[in-house]
């Protein structure tokens, strides 16, 4: 099987980034050169694309995770944090309304909370833990919340 064909292959199941790719190809044992013409030419019949690799992400990952921790996960599959930044701000105006507001549902559902007004403090360190551990700003989106209350 030649280089062109494994990565197709690997394409057909999913999105690779191309640095997935090349580290594909240098475990199955294809030469470096052969590994970067291959790419190139994925990358010019629009096979492959980083960018399309971070849209994924993003989308996947918005409401779940918050910009910090879905910019990591890139960072692991070797996407540029500059092609990522770009990505993030043409996306973000759609996302950032809709998944908020899905956030807020999903918070006042687990933690069994009608406002956050007056939450307790116990109730609100686990609401803080919850927010930032999935890279949102726990103590902005708390007080946004709270003015949209009030």
């Amino acid at each position: 099987m030649d280089c062109q064909t494994y990565f197709f292959r690997l394409l057909a199941r999913r999105e690779y980034s191309t640095e997935e790719l090349r580290k594909k190809g240098r475990e199955k044992g294809f030469e470096e050169t052969e590994i970067a013409e291959t790419l190139e030419h994925l990358q010019e019949i629009h096979a492959q694309s980083d960018r399309r690799v971070a849209e994924s992400f993003i989308l996947g990952y918005q409401g779940k995770y918050g910009k910090p921790k879905i910019k990591q996960k890139c960072r692991e599959k070797g996407i540029s944090q500059s092609l990522f930044e770009q990505t993030w701000e043409q996306l973000a105006d759609q996302l950032e309304s809709e998944d908020l507001s899905g956030l807020k549902e999903k918070v006042m559902r687990k933690y069994h909370l009608t406002q956050f007004s007056n939450l307790d403090s116990k109730t609100k360190r686990r609401v803080c833990n919850f927010l930032q551990y999935r890279g949102f700003n726990p103590f902005q989106l708390l007080k946004q919340w709270q003015t949209e209350e009030g």
